[in-house]
């Protein structure tokens, strides 16, 4: 499985993604208005492998969410309040000495 972390912003993504069989990890800068990040999701899709999505929800994704589903891949949509304290809660956590 590869398993994709999308920050999404209406003229780009950063992505970060992993390959749950190989262990490889990668981050990229992904272009919308030049077909960039849809080659990339289509390249995926050729491999045959199966993918996971994770984006926070937004309401400028919608173009996203239907290649997504066209490509059958799993989307996961994350509340961004939720995850925005998720990530305060582990930044401290991890700031954190006694």
């Amino acid at each position: 499985m590869i398993i994709v972390g999308v920050d999404y912003h209406p003229s780009v993504q950063q992505v970060a993604f992993l390959d749950t069989e190989t262990g490889e990890t990668g981050e990229r800068r992904l272009s919308h208005s030049d077909g960039e990040a849809e080659r990339f999701y289509r390249d995926l899709q050729r491999r045959q492998v199966k993918v996971r999505v994770g984006i926070e929800a937004t309401g400028h994704a919608r173009w996203f969410e239907r290649l997504l589903a066209e490509l059958n891949f799993e989307l996961w949509i994350g509340d961004p309040a939720r995850i925005k304290a998720a990530r305060v809660s582990t930044l401290q956590a991890c700031h954190y000495a006694p």
